[in-house]
Protein backbone atom coordinates (compact mmCIF):
# COMPACT_ATOMS: atom_id res chain seq x y z
CA UNK A 1 0.00 0.00 0.00
CA UNK A 2 2.78 2.95 1.27
CA UNK A 3 4.94 1.47 -2.27
CA UNK A 4 1.75 2.21 -4.33
CA UNK A 5 1.32 5.54 -3.16
CA UNK A 6 5.02 6.78 -3.18
CA UNK A 7 5.07 4.93 -6.68
CA UNK A 8 2.11 7.32 -8.18
CA UNK A 9 2.27 10.11 -5.43
CA UNK A 10 5.71 11.28 -6.43
CA UNK A 11 5.03 10.16 -9.99
CA UNK A 12 7.75 7.62 -9.85
CA UNK A 13 6.47 5.32 -12.97
CA UNK A 14 6.07 8.44 -15.60
CA UNK A 15 8.47 6.37 -18.41
CA UNK A 16 11.40 8.01 -19.94
CA UNK A 17 13.12 11.31 -18.53
CA UNK A 18 16.39 13.04 -18.24
CA UNK A 19 18.96 11.01 -16.01
CA UNK A 20 19.49 13.90 -13.64
CA UNK A 21 15.34 14.24 -12.94
CA UNK A 22 15.23 10.72 -12.36
CA UNK A 23 17.52 10.85 -9.97
CA UNK A 24 16.07 13.30 -8.24
CA UNK A 25 12.64 11.79 -8.38
CA UNK A 26 14.26 8.21 -7.44
CA UNK A 27 15.94 9.63 -4.06
CA UNK A 28 12.78 11.88 -3.24
CA UNK A 29 10.82 8.40 -3.48
CA UNK A 30 13.20 6.66 -1.07
CA UNK A 31 12.90 9.59 1.60
CA UNK A 32 9.34 9.45 1.18
CA UNK A 33 8.88 5.60 1.34
CA UNK A 34 11.68 5.52 4.30
CA UNK A 35 9.10 8.11 6.18
CA UNK A 36 6.14 6.26 5.62
CA UNK A 37 7.86 2.96 7.13
CA UNK A 38 5.91 1.61 10.35
CA UNK A 39 8.12 1.82 13.91
CA UNK A 40 7.83 -2.14 14.44
CA UNK A 41 8.47 -3.26 10.46
CA UNK A 42 12.06 -4.11 10.20
CA UNK A 43 14.37 -2.96 7.98
CA UNK A 44 15.67 -4.82 5.75
CA UNK A 45 12.17 -7.10 5.26
CA UNK A 46 10.20 -3.56 4.31
CA UNK A 47 12.97 -3.46 1.67
CA UNK A 48 13.15 -6.45 0.12
CA UNK A 49 9.55 -6.51 -0.41
CA UNK A 50 9.38 -2.89 -1.34
CA UNK A 51 12.13 -3.98 -4.27
CA UNK A 52 10.38 -7.10 -5.71
CA UNK A 53 6.91 -4.77 -5.90
CA UNK A 54 8.94 -1.60 -7.73
CA UNK A 55 11.22 -3.75 -9.54
CA UNK A 56 8.88 -4.33 -12.65
CA UNK A 57 8.39 -0.70 -12.89
CA UNK A 58 11.75 -0.01 -13.04
CA UNK A 59 12.00 -1.63 -16.25
CA UNK A 60 10.12 1.51 -17.90
CA UNK A 61 11.00 4.10 -15.53
CA UNK A 62 14.22 5.49 -14.68
CA UNK A 63 12.94 6.90 -11.66
CA UNK A 64 12.09 3.54 -11.27
CA UNK A 65 14.86 2.30 -11.39
CA UNK A 66 16.99 4.94 -8.71
CA UNK A 67 14.33 3.93 -6.25
CA UNK A 68 15.12 0.26 -6.74
CA UNK A 69 19.30 1.41 -6.45
CA UNK A 70 18.84 2.80 -3.26
CA UNK A 71 17.02 0.45 -1.94
CA UNK A 72 19.55 -2.73 -2.85
CA UNK A 73 22.52 0.08 -1.71
CA UNK A 74 20.70 0.42 1.68
CA UNK A 75 21.21 -3.33 2.25
CA UNK A 76 24.66 -3.62 2.22
CA UNK A 77 26.98 -4.59 4.99
CA UNK A 78 29.09 -1.88 5.18
CA UNK A 79 27.88 1.11 6.65
CA UNK A 80 28.06 4.43 4.56
CA UNK A 81 26.56 7.10 3.72
CA UNK A 82 23.58 6.84 1.10
CA UNK A 83 23.93 9.54 -2.26
CA UNK A 84 20.99 11.06 -1.29
CA UNK A 85 19.99 14.68 -1.08
CA UNK A 86 16.88 17.10 -1.30
CA UNK A 87 17.29 18.81 -5.31
CA UNK A 88 17.83 22.15 -5.61
CA UNK A 89 15.01 24.87 -4.89
CA UNK A 90 13.40 25.63 -8.92
CA UNK A 91 11.60 28.62 -9.88
CA UNK A 92 8.80 27.63 -12.12
CA UNK A 93 7.63 30.78 -12.74
CA UNK A 94 4.73 32.34 -10.66
CA UNK A 95 2.29 35.01 -10.94
CA UNK A 96 4.52 36.10 -14.39
CA UNK A 97 4.56 32.66 -15.87
CA UNK A 98 0.48 32.60 -15.29
CA UNK A 99 -0.18 35.75 -16.73
CA UNK A 100 1.86 34.77 -20.06
CA UNK A 101 4.04 37.87 -19.57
Amino acid sequence: MLLERTLSLLQLDIGPISPLRARELGTLGYMEWLGTLPGDMPYAKATIVAHMQAYPHSLISPAVEVFCELLLESLTPQPFALPIEMPPPVRRGGARARRGL
